[in-house]
């Protein structure tokens, strides 16, 4: 429900007081909203004769905000974002709507893209808008609507959608090693590669095979597909998820560094704040994954 029409503020006036709080004074606030101060004031005081709120320090040389009024204003500022959002998309896409999905590199473009092609198929009037990210980040600072997780469910505030466990396989090119090694501790004897956000994969994966290890060292990389070309210049041992290093040893730039099982060292979720849980765009994509999964596990079963 929305609140009654008198709680309600003005666009203008929100603006005004968004550009105050960014720039930090009336005149350049108006010449980034292509009006005169005067007018700037004016939308300002009819705020906080609505609110009736002090939102302007007026007794300082600068114009500055009231503790309250810079609280409203990053508040405006999000709402301004996202209603601007809402506007693009759907003069973009009258017919479905879009969404806006933030994805892990390495899946996002190995594993999702390659597919996007049949959702777009069954569903044009769609559109799937990518961004990648590496580090946790939070719904509320960008125009995300629902994120590809990696991990365990420590992302508090949203709704999870399984998806598949990360395997992964140690991997080097032909030429690092001669043959494969005969036992998961003489791993211990080369250059492993790191990757900023999983820095502990190594010790997690040398635990599940009984491997005490120590401050383990060696190069460090912020997106997978760096470190998958260093392994595949004979840089060190990677650890990569399955769906990466199988399209890297079939291409014969990588092969398996020990002849041994994937294990599992997390989970990918597709998750989402619940305000987006009934949009018509994310359910659809969210059946769709299902739908993909599905595939994916009757292809491996047979």
């Amino acid at each position: 429900m929305i609140a009654p029409r008198r709680f309600l503020p003005s666009i203008p006036s929100l603006l005004a007081l968004e550009a105050v709080d960014r720039l930090g004074s009336a005149s350049a606030a108006a010449g980034d909203l292509n009006l005169t101060q005067s007018a700037i004031s004016r939308q300002l005081k009819q705020l906080e004769q609505q609110m009736e709120v002090d939102l302007i320090a007026r007794d300082q040389m600068r114009m500055q905000l009231t503790p309250a009024g810079a609280n409203f204003a990053k508040e405006a500022r999000a709402i301004l974002s996202r209603l601007a959002q809402a506007s693009i998309k759907l003069r973009a896409n009258p017919d479905g709507g879009s969404l806006n999905l933030s994805i892990l590199a390495s899946f996002g473009l190995h594993w999702l893209a390659p597919r996007l092609k049949d959702f777009v198929g069954k569903h044009p009037g769609i559109t799937v808008n990518l961004q990648t990210h590496n580090l946790p980040f939070s719904f509320d600072a960008g125009t995300a609507q629902a994120a590809i997780h990696y991990g365990s469910r420590d992302w508090p505030g949203v709704d999870y959608l399984p998806l598949m466990p990360k395997h992964v396989l140690p991997v080097c090119a032909p030429g690092m090693l001669q043959g494969t090694l005969g036992s998961p501790a003489a791993l211990l004897d080369y250059p492993l590669l790191h990757l900023e956000t999983h820095p502990d994969s190594w010790e997690q994966w040398f635990a599940l095979h009984d491997v005490a290890t120590e401050r383990l060292q060696g190069m460090l990389f912020d997106q997978s597909s760096a470190m998958t070309q260093a392994a595949v210049h004979g840089l060190g041992i990677a650890l990569l998820p399955t769906f990466l290093a199988e399209a890297e040893i079939a291409a014969g730039r990588l092969c398996l560094a020990i002849q041994d099982a994937p294990v599992t060292l997390g989970e990918y979720f597709l998750v989402w704040p619940p305000e987006y849980a009934d949009d018509y765009p994310l359910i659809q994509f969210r059946n769709w994954l299902l739908d993909q999964i599905a595939q994916d596990q009757t292809q491996e079963e047979s």
